[in-house]
């Protein structure tokens, strides 16, 4: 036999032998696929201060005052009056932790106080630190009002301090005082327990 017979016969036989290796694989091999899908609806969020949910809040105190103790639109010792802040947590479906924190404070009459739930505070950083909370995920009512009072009194101190407090009065009162500060409030999902 000529040796190009043998090679052909051979690869015939090498050709017929991987033939039936793979389709006796394929023959012998039962395969199934079931299919399904993952679902999961995801927690709706929704946080808003004062009405806004994204913007850094302006808290302007000589537009919250009494106005018998005003003068001409500027706040003066013997002044006083309110703000809010408005957490609104409503349409969130997780659990809100909150914090309030004021930044970039300038010009701060010195003898200006703020009280929160009948606590008073020399400083807006004291009172930020009880401005904090949670909205539960299941609570009825979603909106937390924060209801802050200031007040610059016309004399401070006791007997001994009202002659210095009245001269630090009058030292802030002769400047041009723009008393401004920023108010941010961060919400965040409570953590799944």
């Amino acid at each position: 036999m000529p040796v190009k017979k043998k090679i052909a016969i051979g690869l015939c036989v090498l050709a017929v032998i991987v033939l039936a290796f793979i389709g006796g694989n394929v023959l012998a091999k039962y395969q199934s696929q079931v299919k399904g899908q993952g679902i999961a609806d995801v927690a709706k969020w929704v946080f808003n201060v004062n009405g806004n949910s994204s913007a850094i809040q302006t808290i302007a105190i000589n537009k919250s005052y009494d106005q018998s103790t005003l003068t001409n639109g500027k706040i003066a010792p013997g002044t006083q009056g309110t703000f809010d802040i408005i957490i609104d947590a409503t349409g969130s479906e997780v659990g809100v932790d909150y914090t309030v924190a004021f930044l970039n404070e300038k010009n701060k009459p010195t003898n200006l106080k703020f009280k929160y739930e009948n606590e008073e505070f020399s400083s807006l950083q004291d009172l930020q630190e009880n401005l904090t909370g949670t909205i539960d995920a299941n609570e009825d009512n979603k909106k937390k009002t924060l209801t802050i009072s200031w007040l610059w009194n016309y004399e401070t101190g006791d007997a001994n301090q009202i002659s210095t407090n009245d001269k630090i009065d009058t030292d802030d009162g002769t400047k041009d005082l723009d008393y401004t500060f920023d108010v941010v409030v961060t919400g965040t999902q409570v953590t799944p327990q």
